[in-house]
């Protein structure tokens, strides 16, 4: 599949790349300081000045997809994008200084598409401006959130508001004291048709009847912001507050998340890189039974296997990205979700290779590959968890022969 990356695209590539070599690696102990002193969610004030001097650089808000003339950021295709987004992934924090971390990103996205002037001017600006964070709150505890058409909040509406009640989980950073605002995916009409029940309203955090409950860890990491369990107590928006139409949720969900799913994984072949990296210098460090780990035929077949596996991926991405751009989300429905399958697990094997190279030390605190690994298998999972991306494409494979086939065979009674 040709492809080729815009002179704008490829000029930014650079200037990102520079940008981390200049202000985020070198503030990498700088920022882990601050976090360890000031607790799991702290605002760490290293990270304002990474933000202040992205911004100063205009390395701000490069996610935001071309749209129009009148749209904001920096009107990156996806293929422009994703190799920015690798480089993003070498250090966690790095999305966030040049405000393209998630779930802003995709919430600014929607809210760009969605919303009226009113929210924008309220939400998206002040989200666009980096002053603030925001929460997508859908997954619930009580349901397979992996089938969104399950999704059980009530959305009900009295005159000029809507009134929700229910329960969220893994709204990831809602805990944050910068999180001013969430993203609520619920039922307006339960008896519509399976896709067209349920709708998106915006959310001020502050608004009564919301309170946070449960605080779930990933694999024992508290991240800043959390990812917590929030209940809706007859919350009341107004009518206004609403996304796109009545019943549009489970579409607008899906617009979401496929550039998503881009930046995920251009991020976690950045992971892989990273880990690469770090098993290729700790195989310098030791030696046991007379040589270095890099004179060992095991240690060399696993720099091997991963540099071919972290190649591949990245070409199985860039494919999946340009086809967004050239044909569209719906007809790279199979790329996107084959790309949110194989670099999760590619990532995975690379760390875990590295993990060994280090051996005890490679599980601690001390480094940074048990985070690594414990956020990429918890990516296996978020935005929908690889059972369901290869149930879409074995749909799609089948239905290329046969076009009539069902996944659901009718139940008899």
């Amino acid at each position: 599949m040709p492809y080729e990356f815009t002179e704008t695209g490829r000029a930014l590539l650079q200037e990102v790349r520079l940008f981390m070599k200049t202000e985020i690696f070198p503030r990498e102990d700088e920022y882990h300081q601050q976090m360890l002193e000031g607790g799991p969610h702290f605002y760490p004030p290293v990270l304002e000045e990474m933000k202040a001097a992205a911004f100063n650089k205009g390395l701000w808000n490069l996610f935001m997809p071309h749209l129009n003339e009148e749209s904001p950021g920096t009107k990156l295709s996806n293929l422009d994008y994703a190799p920015i987004s690798e480089e993003l992934g070498w250090v966690s924090f790095a999305p966030e200084a040049l405000n393209c971390n998630a779930p802003d990103t995709g919430n600014m996205e929607i809210l760009n598409h969605y919303a009226s002037e009113r929210v924008k001017a309220e939400w998206l600006t002040p989200l666009l401006n980096g002053e603030i964070r925001s929460a997508f709150s859908m997954t619930e505890p009580d349901i397979a959130s992996s089938d969104a058409t399950n999704i059980g909040l009530s959305i009900e509406r009295d005159n000029d508001e809507y009134v929700l009640n229910g329960r969220k989980w893994f709204s990831s950073g809602a805990g944050a004291e910068r999180c001013k605002v969430l993203i609520v995916m619920g039922k307006t009409d339960p008896t519509a048709p399976r896709h067209l029940q349920q709708s998106m309203v915006v959310v001020p955090r502050d608004t009564p009847g919301i309170e946070l409950g449960l605080d779930p860890h990933f694999f024992g990491y508290e991240e800043r912001g959390g990812h917590p369990e929030i209940i809706y107590r007859n919350v009341r928006v107004p009518v206004d507050n609403l996304l796109g139409e009545e019943g549009g949720g489970f579409t607008i969900s899906q617009a979401r998340l496929g550039p998503g799913r881009i930046h995920h994984c251009m991020r976690a072949i950045g992971v892989a890189e990273r880990a690469l990296q770090l098993m290729v210098q700790r195989s310098f460090e030791r030696v046991t039974f007379g040589t270095s780990l890099a004179h060992k035929g095991l240690i060399q077949d696993w720099i091997a296997e991963s540099r071919i596996e972290i190649d591949m991926a990245r070409e199985y991405v860039l494919k999946a990205a340009h086809l967004m751009d050239t044909v569209g989300n719906k007809d790279a429905a199979t790329e996107i979700s084959g790309i949110k399958v194989a670099i999760p697990n590619m990532t995975l094997k690379v760390v875990d290779r590295a993990i060994q190279v280090y051996g005890a030390a490679g599980v601690t605190q001390y480094f940074p590959l048990a985070w690594m690994y414990a956020a990429t298998r918890t990516l296996r999972i978020a935005d929908g968890p690889d059972e369901v991306h290869k149930m879409t494409i074995a749909r799609r494979e089948i239905m290329k022969y046969q076009p009539k086939f069902r996944m659901h065979q009718p139940t008899s009674h």
